[in-house]
């Protein structure tokens, strides 16, 4: 039987599609522009070689392709998850010139054949979230993968959250990762 905060967090999920699906195509992209330039001002992205990504899912997330070829033309190593058995998750290398393959929920990632990125070699994670709240906690997709992964993280966190779903407070529990820094179009707030 699912607990009171399980209950609470798929209510605000529910809550937040809904509020984003309200959302225009160019709502959506100028939030993405704003955003992605708010995330490539931080110094942390600047100093990182390796930046862990994520490729959005349309109407879900942000359009992260974008973001993830400016990295590229900046000579960043990005790297892109890829789900495992488990609830479990790596990273392997983003080549743009090997297409993603689909998986499920509207995911795309590497493929095997991209490779394979250590923990150790990631300096920045960008960490997607259905949305955040201001203490830089996240709601996520509920499958738990980014918190199991987080948990041996060293390197600097960043999460990205439309003003439209920006939370004064998601349900949290103790597992449940936080990041260092949250930006929203027009607000950046550290931890």
């Amino acid at each position: 039987m699912p607990s009171a905060i399980d209950l609470e967090k798929k209510e605000l999920r529910r809550q937040v599609r809904e509020r984003l699906a309200g959302l225009s195509p160019e709502e959506l992209r100028v939030s993405d522009s704003a955003l992605f330039a708010r995330f490539l001002a931080l110094p942390q992205v600047e100093a990182a070689k390796t930046i862990f990504a994520f490729w959005g899912i349309p109407g879900k997330e942000p359009d992260t392709a974008r973001l993830i070829g400016e990295l590229i033309a900046r000579g960043k190593t990005v790297g892109l998850p890829r789900m495992l058995p488990g609830h479990q998750m790596e990273v392997r290398r983003y080549d743009p010139d090997k297409p993603l393959v689909r998986v499920s929920f509207g995911i795309s990632e590497p493929g095997e054949d991209c490779p394979l990125l250590a923990r150790e070699e990631i300096d920045l994670a960008l960490v997607p979230a259905v949305c955040y709240d201001r203490r830089g906690c996240r709601l996520g997709f509920g499958g738990g993968y980014y918190d199991r992964w987080l948990e041996g993280f060293g390197g600097f966190t960043a999460g990205l959250c439309r003003r439209a779903v920006l939370q004064d407070r998601v349900p949290a529990e103790a597992h449940d990762a936080r990041v260092d820094v949250l930006l929203s179009e027009d607000e950046g707030l550290s931890f």
